[in-house]
């Protein structure tokens, strides 16, 4: 981290994380933090489901979840961002606090609920940058008390699939009692033939990917991947928080309820990323998350069979010229292998994972 990221990560640690965050966002609608010189290569390019992103390294779901900074985001030296989790109707979330820094293991557990403004003021704003360029997702939710959840996925289909580069059905957050329950083989197919009608009745037609938890045995990843595959999504996202306590280090805020983030999380979403590659096969797309704090971590996702990766909790502690840093490592990576393409190291560790328990 520069001096300048040190005293910025000071003055936020000194209030409470929630309020950090907004301070984050309000820095970036007015123009700061200024990243640096974004670095560009071809050999860093990967094109999936129609899209060419210009850099595998995305800004995950949870941070941006008002579509107010995507672009500022994309200033920061991501190849794509990530907003969400919007739900149709505004909702204040859960009881605070509800965001708790493990410092010690560079890690965040959260259980704030998919507070967002809702669809209409989302809409707005990605209604107003359309045409910029620059490769947005959209994070789709259902509100915790929606009496017809998968009809909240259908709207959120309807609604952005006109500004969205692709869309993300999210049931794998643990902060919505009963979300989770939608990744159980009946409940999904429904929900997936629901959205893919929803997409092909829309004004336009974005990739449509699904984001699992980390916690599911198996059986599940084998019935999620055959659904999946019949139902013809474009991909899965690999992982969201996980509600499992490895060795932490952090005391009293490792106790509390909710999704753990960060670096605690890479070896269990890596494990579940590479057996999802193994039971999807080479041509479905996987998006990787969890723990990816560095280049070198960044490269294992896609080693283990990831085509894109996303970051969000290691800003927390490394700050916001994290991604140029990472990416910027890419590019001397795929020089120093001689590379034609970063795509190339995909997969090449996905065995190895695959024999890892989870």
């Amino acid at each position: 981290m520069s001096m300048l990221d040190r005293l910025g990560q000071r003055l936020l640690f000194a209030f409470d994380p929630e309020t950090a965050h907004g301070l984050s966002i309000t820095a970036l609608r007015c123009g700061l933090p200024v990243g640096g010189r974004t670095t560009r290569d071809a050999r860093l390019t990967v094109s999936l489901c129609g899209l060419d992103f210009p850099n595998p390294l995305g800004m995950a779901a949870g941070y941006d979840k008002n579509a107010e900074v995507p672009d500022a985001l994309l200033g920061l030296g991501f190849g794509f961002a990530e907003v969400g989790t919007i739900t149709p109707l505004p909702q204040a979330g859960n009881p605070k606090p509800r965001i708790f820094r493990l410092t010690a293991d560079e890690a965040v557990i959260n259980r704030l609920g998919f507070n967002n403004e809702g669809h209409a003021a989302a809409e707005k704003r990605l209604a107003a940058r359309k045409g910029r360029g620059g490769i947005v997702g959209v994070n789709i939710g259902a509100n915790k008390d929606s009496t017809e959840r998968i009809g909240d996925y259908e709207r959120g289909v309807s609604r952005f699939a006109p500004y969205a580069s692709y869309l993300t059905v999210n049931i794998s957050s643990p902060n919505t009692p009963g979300l989770r329950n939608m990744q159980a083989r009946e409940q999904l197919g429904e929900l997936l033939s629901r959205v893919m009608a929803a997409r092909a009745a829309a004004t336009a037609q974005p990739p449509v990917f699904l984001k699992i938890a980390p916690d599911l045995l198996e059986a599940e990843l084998e019935d999620i991947a055959a659904e999946v595959t019949e139902k013809r999504i474009d991909g899965v996202i690999v992982s969201n928080t996980t509600i499992s306590r490895p060795a932490l280090r952090s005391g009293n805020a490792a106790r509390e309820t909710g999704g753990l983030s960060g670096k605690p999380l890479f070896d269990r979403s890596t494990i579940v990323l590479a057996r999802m590659r193994k039971l999807l096969g080479p041509e479905l797309a996987i998006i990787g998350v969890g723990g990816v704090d560095s280049t070198d971590t960044a490269l294992e996702k896609i080693r283990a069979g990831a085509d894109l990766v996303q970051l969000y909790t290691s800003m927390i502690y490394a700050g916001p010229a994290l991604p140029g840093r990472i990416v910027a490592g890419m590019v001397r990576f795929v020089e120093k292998e001689r590379l034609k393409s970063i795509c190339e190291l995909r997969d090449s560790h996905v065995e190895r994972w695959v024999s890892k328990p989870l």
